[in-house]
């Protein structure tokens, strides 16, 4: 397991900042009582789920021509048909995923494509599983065109907790499926928008990781 190299500074930080709590306890409390000890076990564990969050898992990637697999960690909260306005400009199937706390939070391209679209939106900080998140709350929208000729859409949507939302896509690059797309920081979701005829291989509730699980098939 790695640490993604967005957390480093935030980790350092936390870890810092519970080193000097505890200092100025020791310097400050003359007689410790057992809520002093809970307090700074309390503190240890706040570090070790900070850093939990930035994890990398080691994996076996699953490398499919004809499928979209999983671009994030999490469960499946919508699967439903929308209209996708702003890039594929068409009726699409929406898959949502959301990423709780506990989840990693890497986001990876789900095929090989080229990037044709990078959008930053701002927006509201609702809770990632409600469903009106999507259109609502900061998100940033990625548009892929596939060696096939569709057309996807991805999007990052940032959650309550989730106040910064990274993304590495740039317009006119080639991507390749697993490619690290971008990290979203404590808690969100993403949504994939598919042409209607792409056969989709999860049900609400399913649990997927990203660049293991199967989402659709390409046609």
């Amino acid at each position: 397991m790695k640490i993604h190299r967005e957390g480093k500074n935030i980790i350092l930080i936390t870890a810092a900042a519970i080193f000097l709590i505890v200092l100025l306890l020791l310097l400050v409390v003359r007689q410790w009582t057992w809520l002093h000890y809970l307090f700074v076990a309390a503190l240890v564990v706040f570090g070790l789920m900070v850093t939990a969050f930035f994890r990398i898992p080691r994996r076996i990637f699953i490398e499919n021509a004809s499928e979209l697999i999983a671009p994030a960690d999490g469960t499946i909260v919508a699967i439903e048909q929308v209209y996708e306005k702003d890039y594929l400009k068409a009726d699409a199937m929406m898959v949502s995923i959301f990423m709780s706390g506990t989840d990693v939070h890497v986001n990876r391209y789900p095929c090989d494509a080229t990037v044709e679209y990078v959008k930053v939106r701002r927006g509201n900080y609702f809770v990632a599983s409600y469903p009106k998140s999507s259109d609502l709350n900061e998100r940033t929208e990625v548009g892929l065109h596939l060696p096939g000729g569709q057309r996807i859409l991805l999007r990052q949507v940032a959650g309550v907790m989730a106040r910064r939302i990274v993304c590495y896509a740039r317009e006119g690059e080639h991507v390749k499926q697993n490619q690290e797309m971008g990290f979203i920081k404590f808690g969100s979701r993403v949504d994939l928008f598919l042409p209607l005829d792409f056969s989709i291989n999860v049900g609400l509730q399913d649990k997927v990781r990203n660049g293991i699980s199967p989402i659709a098939e390409i046609v």
